[in-house]
């Protein structure tokens, strides 16, 4: 649920495609109302909306018991937030921007953790693909072996397609540095991928100069 109507247009439009159902709602009071008759799996919910933020929303489901898991979808990055917004119930916290891929993750991860089926949870690019359920990796139809590091760094470039990461994104997420980490590791298990995934063509690991990393197929 979120306030603004292109994104949430969007979210609902994608998730659909990938399989979900979806129950749109534009405000905390239409999403508490909804649930008289709606009983979803899980509620993606943005703090900022009309009329009662996602803090109070989650804080009156628990309070009356009810235990649907929450996604909260938010512009607030503070840590204050995200610690009030897990301490009130919710069962994670994604901050905008964000990419599709990773959000779907997130739900794909608590629909697990609660024992409730979800849609494919394989990450394609190109002829790479990982099984996220398998714990499988193939390129070109072959089974490329990883390491746990190895196959999270994978994991976070595919979520992440297309976009540029930075050592320091990379560092807090893959290795949960709060960016205080050496940006060398880094380096190190990119030319550990490139040796392992993209030992065949098209690339599809990047260096961008001063920026990052990013997973995409090559611009012909």
């Amino acid at each position: 649920m979120d306030d603004e109507d292109n994104l949430r247009s969007m979210l609902e439009a994608a998730l659909r495609h990938l399989g979900f159902e979806v129950h749109p709602a534009a405000s905390g009071r239409e999403a508490l109302d909804a649930l008289a008759t709606v009983r979803p799996d899980l509620i993606v919910l943005d703090v900022m909306m009309p009329d009662l933020d996602g803090f109070e929303v989650v804080r009156r489901l628990r309070t009356e018991g009810n235990r649907i898991p929450v996604l909260f979808l938010t512009a607030r990055d503070a840590t204050e937030d995200k610690v009030r917004g897990l301490t009130l119930g919710a069962d994670d916290y994604l901050v905008k921007p964000f990419s599709l891929e990773e959000l779907v993750a997130r739900i794909q991860s608590i629909l697990r953790r609660a024992g409730l089926s979800q849609p494919d949870t394989v990450l394609r690019c190109a002829d790479l693909e990982m099984d996220d359920d398998a714990h499988r990796v193939l390129r070109a139809g072959e089974e490329v072996g990883l390491s746990p590091t190895e196959y999270n760094l994978l994991r976070y470039l595919l979520l992440n397609q297309g976009r540029v990461m930075s050592k320091a994104q990379i560092l807090d997420h893959v290795w949960q540095y709060d960016f205080g980490g050496d940006g060398g590791v880094v380096e190190t298990y990119i030319g550990y991928l490139r040796r392992k995934v993209d030992a065949c063509d098209p690339r599809l690991i990047h260096t961008i100069r001063g920026v990052g990393y990013t997973l995409r197929e090559q611009r012909t």
